[in-house]
C-alpha cells in the first residue's frame, strides 16, 4: 500500500500576439517545490480606497514555464505514473484550467508536428516499448475512451466505426455493485496488441469528440474525456494476475459566460461543464475536511467515474494549466485556488492482484489426480468411482452392529474412504426417515391415549364441581337457618314480655304452640339435608385449604353476623376510634415540628445575617464596638431558645404518642385473632347441633313411631331469667324424652342469655 497525497504541477501556456502578459514570477530554487507568485495592481477605476488584495502566492511541485517541451512535461509527470501502472497500480493524470489554457494540447497533443505530441501517445508509446523489453512476464492490453457531454457518456470507441453524429454513438451508463465499485455500461474495451493498434484506437475516438469554436479558442473540446489503459499481466505458471488502469483526462475548460458572450448551443454547452466542474470542485473541497462523512461522488457522471482516482485506491497527478494574459488573470488565480485544495486530499493506492480461476482449476485437477495416485500407491488397491457389492454388505453389518451397541464410546471405523464415509451418512439417514414414520403412528397412539385420560379427568373434575355445588348449598342453608333465628329472636322478647303479663298458664301454651309449630313440617330439615350439612362442615377445612385459606363467601356472611353479636365487638370499635384520634393528633403534632423547626432555622439564618452586618459594619467603621451586645441579635437568641424548648416538648409527645398507637394496634389485632377462633368453634358448634336437631325431627315424623303429647311439668332444674336473680322459676314445656327436653332448655337458656345482653332480661 502506498499513502501519498495527490501530486499538482502547473503549467503556463505561452502568450499569443495580441495578448499583454500579467506580472508574475516564479521561484524553482528549492528543488522539491516551485512557487508562483501572480501581482494584481491596484486599479484606479475601483476607487481611491481599495482593499483587494495584490499579490497571490502559490506551492506546485513543479512548474513548467513557456518555454517548456512536450517531452520535458511527459518526463516529469506521466513517467513515474506510467510506470505504477506497469507495476500493478492504479493511476490518474487530469488536466485543469479555463477555456483556451492549453488543456487539450498537453494530454493529447498538437497535429501539426510529431514533437508536439502529448501526453496519451507519449505515455502509449512508453508502455508498449516497457512491454516489449519485460520477457518474464505476459502482458494484456486493453483500451477504453469515454466522452461526458452534457452529462451523458458516449462510447468513442465504437466497434461499428459509422457514426457520423454524437447522437449514433452507444450511450454509457454508471452501474454500482454492492460493494460500491462503479461499473459502465456499454463502455467497450479494444484490444491493442501494439502500439500501432493503441494509437489507431486513439485517432478514432478524437474525430469522434465534440469540437466547437468559441471567442476564448478556435477548437474548443465542449466535453470531459477519460481515455483509460487497462494492463494485465501475469507470470508464466503463476496463478495471481495483476490488474490495473491508468485514467488520462481532458476535462473541457470552465469560462465565464458573461465575458465570452457565448450563446444558444454553446450556452447549454458551458452551462453543463461549469456544473460538472462546479461538482468536481464540492468533491475536492469534502475531501479535503477531515470530519467529512458524506463524500458527493453521485452529483454527476464525472465525479463517479473518478471516484478511486480522488481519495481511492489510485496514483494521481494534476496538471494545472494557466493563461497568465490580464484578462484571464482572475480565472488563473482560481485554478491555482482549486489546485491548492486538491494537493491536499490522501490516497492510499494498493497493489491490484487476484487469483486466475481457469488456471487454479487446472492445477486443482492436477493435484487431485496426483493425490489419487499417492493413495492408491500407499494403499495398494485402485479406487473406483462405485463400492463393489460385498463392501456394502459389509458395511451395512457395522452400521447395525454401531446402532446396536449401547456403550456411549462406541466408534464407526470405516477407514479414510469417502465412499464408505458418505454411504454410510446416507444409510443412517434412511434408518431415520424410517424411525421417524414408526414415530408419527405413536405419537398418535399416545394421542388418542391422551384424550382418554383428559375424558377421565373431565369426569373427575366434573365431580368435584359438583362436591363444590352442595357444599355451596349447604353454607346457603345454614344462612338460611341463622336469619330464621335471628327472626325468632324478636319473638322471643315477645313472648317473655307476655309471660311476665299473662301469667305462668299463658306462658305453658304459648310455649307449646311454639314447640308443635317448631317440630312442624314445614319448618325442619329433612334428615338428608342434615347429612349434607354435616358433610359440609367436615369439608370446610379442606376446601378452605384449597382456596389459598380463605373463607367461602356463606362464610364470610355469616362471620359478619356473627361479628355484631360478639361480645368483644364494642372493645374493637371503641380502640378502633381511640387508634384514628391517636393517629390524627400524631400528625397535627408532626405538623406542628415541622413548623417550629422551620421557624428555629429562619431565625437562625437572620442571626448569621445580623452578625455578617454588624463584622461589615465594624470594619468600615472601627469606632464601632463588636463585642457591645446587640438587643435584636438577643431577641433572636431568646426566640430560637423558646423555639427549641417547644420542639423538644412536642417531640417528646411524638414518641409517647407513638408508643400509645402501637400498643393499641397490638390490642386490636390480639381481639381480632380472638373472634376468628369463637367464630370457628361457634360455626362447628351451630352445625352439629343443626344436624342433631334434624335428625330427631325426622324420627318425630316417622309413621311407626309413637305419637308424644306434651305435658306441663316443672324442670327440675329452674333456669335463671338473669345473672342477678338465679332463684326465679318459670314452667317449661317438656315432651317427656330427656334428649329433647335437655335441647328445649338449652334453646331457651340461649334465647335468655341473649335477651339478657340486650338489656330484656329483667322484663
Amino acid at each position: 500500500m502506498v499513502k501519498e497525497t495527490i501530486r499538482v504541477y502547473a503549467r503556463l501556456k505561452p502568450l499569443g500576439r495580441r495578448q499583454q502578459a500579467g506580472i508574475y514570477s516564479v521561484d524553482d530554487d528549492d528543488k522539491s517545490v516551485s512557487s508562483l507568485e501572480i501581482i494584481v495592481p491596484h486599479d484606479l477605476a475601483d476607487g481611491f480606497v481599495n482593499n483587494k488584495r495584490e499579490n497571490y502566492k502559490f506551492k506546485f511541485q513543479k512548474i513548467f514555464d513557456q518555454e517548456a517541451k512536450q517531452d520535458v512535461v511527459f518526463d516529469s509527470i506521466a513517467r513515474p505514473v506510467a510506470e505504477c501502472a506497469l507495476a500493478g497500480y492504479n493511476g490518474t493524470i487530469f488536466a485543469y484550467g479555463q477555456t483556451g489554457s492549453g488543456k487539450t494540447f498537453t494530454i493529447t497533443g498538437g497535429a501539426e508536428r510529431y514533437s508536439d505530441r502529448g501526453i496519451i501517445p507519449r505515455t502509449l508509446s512508453y508502455i508498449f516499448d516497457q512491454l516489449q523489453k519485460d520477457n518474464s512476464k505476459m502482458y494484456t492490453t486493453h483500451v477504453s475512451y469515454l466522452e461526458i457531454y452534457n452529462e451523458c457518456g458516449y462510447d468513442l470507441l465504437d466497434p461499428r466505426h459509422e457514426a457520423s453524429r454524437l447522437e449514433d454513438l452507444p450511450k454509457v451508463s454508471i452501474m454500482e455493485d454492492p460493494d460500491q465499485n462503479i461499473h459502465l455500461k456499454n463502455l467497450s474495451l479494444q484490444q491493442a496488441n501494439n502500439e500501432e493498434e493503441a494509437l489507431n484506437l486513439l485517432f478514432l475516438g478524437d474525430t469522434n469528440r465534440m469540437i466547437a469554436e468559441t471567442p476564448m479558442n478556435q477548437a474548443s473540446t465542449r466535453s470531459h474525456c477519460i481515455f483509460t489503459i487497462h494492463i494485465s499481466s501475469k507470470e508464466p505458471g503463476s496463478a495471481t494476475i495483476r490488474r490495473s488502469k491508468l485514467h488520462l483526462v481532458d476535462l473541457a475548460g470552465s469560462e465565464r459566460v458573461a465575458k465570452t458572450g457565448v450563446g444558444g448551443h454553446l450556452l447549454t454547452e458551458a452551462k453543463y461543464i461549469n456544473l460538472s466542474l462546479h461538482y468536481l470542485e464540492q468533491v475536492i473541497i469534502a475531501l479535503a475536511e477531515k470530519n467529512r462523512s458524506h463524500i458527493p461522488y453521485r452529483n454527476s457522471m464525472m465525479t463517479s467515474v473518478l471516484r478511486d482516482s480522488l481519495g481511492g485506491n489510485c496514483m494521481t497527478t494534476m496538471i494545472a494549466t494557466l493563461s497568465l494574459d490580464k484578462r484571464n488573470i482572475d480565472e488563473s488565480i482560481s485554478t491555482c485556488r482549486f489546485a491548492q485544495r486538491v494537493a491536499l486530499i490522501k490516497n492510499e493506492a494498493v497493489l491490484n492482484e487476484e487469483v486466475d480461476p481457469r488456471l487454479m482449476v487446472v492445477q486443482l485437477q492436477k493435484e487431485i489426480q496426483e493425490l489419487k495416485d499417492e493413495l492408491a500407491l500407499v494403499t495398494g488397491k485402485q479406487r473406483t468411482s462405485e463400492l463393489s457389492q460385498e463392501e456394502l454388505l459389509q458395511l451395512d453389518k457395522l452400521i447395525e452392529t454401531f446402532l446396536e451397541d449401547n456403550d456411549p464410546e462406541s466408534t464407526l471405523d470405516v477407514g479414510a474412504d469417502m465412499r464408505k464415509i458418505k454411504y454410510c451418512f446416507s444409510h443412517v439417514k434412511q434408518l431415520m426417515n424410517h424411525s421417524k414414520i414408526s414415530d408419527k403412528k405413536t405419537v398418535s397412539q399416545h394421542i388418542s391415549e391422551e384424550k382418554d385420560t383428559n375424558k377421565a379427568a373431565g369426569k373427575e373434575e366434573l365431580k368435584k364441581l359438583k362436591e363444590l355445588l352442595q357444599q355451596r348449598d349447604n353454607e346457603i342453608n345454614i344462612l338460611v337457618n341463622m336469619l330464621k333465628k335471628e327472626k325468632k329472636k324478636a319473638q322471643d322478647a315477645l313472648f317473655q314480655l307476655n309471660v311476665a303479663s299473662a301469667g305462668s298458664t299463658a306462658l305453658e301454651q304459648s310455649l307449646s304452640i311454639n314447640l308443635e309449630e317448631k317440630w312442624s313440617p314445614s319448618n325442619c330439615f329433612s334428615l338428608k339435608e342434615a347429612k349434607d350439612l354435616s358433610s359440609s362442615v367436615n369439608r370446610l377445612p379442606f376446601l378452605s385449604r384449597q382456596t389459598g385459606g380463605k373463607m367461602s363467601l356463606g362464610c364470610q356472611e355469616a362471620f359478619e353476623v356473627f361479628k355484631w353479636d360478639h361480645a368483644d365487638s364494642i372493645t374493637i370499635e371503641d380502640n378502633k376510634q381511640l387508634l384514628k384520634q391517636r393517629f390524627a393528633e400524631a400528625k397535627c403534632l408532626g405538623e406542628k415540628i415541622n413548623e417550629v423547626r422551620n421557624k428555629i432555622n429562619h431565625l437562625k439564618g437572620e442571626l448569621t445575617q445580623r452578625h455578617i452586618q454588624r463584622v461589615v459594619l465594624a470594619v468600615s467603621n472601627p469606632s464601632e464596638e463588636l463585642n457591645t451586645l446587640d438587643p435584636v441579635e438577643e431577641k433572636l437568641r431568646t426566640q430560637i431558645e423558646e423555639g427549641k424548648k417547644s420542639y423538644k416538648t412536642m417531640f417528646n409527645r411524638l414518641k409517647g404518642l407513638k408508643v400509645e398507637i402501637e400498643h393499641l394496634q397490638l390490642l386490636m389485632e390480639k381481639a381480632k385473632v380472638k373472634l376468628q377462633k369463637d367464630f370457628e368453634v361457634w360455626w362447628s358448634e351451630e352445625s352439629t347441633n343443626l344436624q342433631v336437631c334434624q335428625e330427631k325431627t325426622e324420627l318425630v315424623r316417622s309413621p311407626n313411631s309413637t305419637t308424644v303429647y306434651p305435658q306441663f311439668i316443672k324442670s327440675s332444674q329452674p333456669l335463671p331469667t338473669n345473672r342477678t336473680s338465679p332463684s326465679s322459676n318459670t314452667p317449661i314445656p317438656l315432651t317427656g324424652d330427656s334428649q329433647i327436653d335437655a335441647d328445649i332448655l338449652a334453646f331457651i337458656k340461649a334465647r335468655q342469655n341473649i335477651l339478657q345482653k340486650k338489656g330484656l332480661g329483667n322484663k
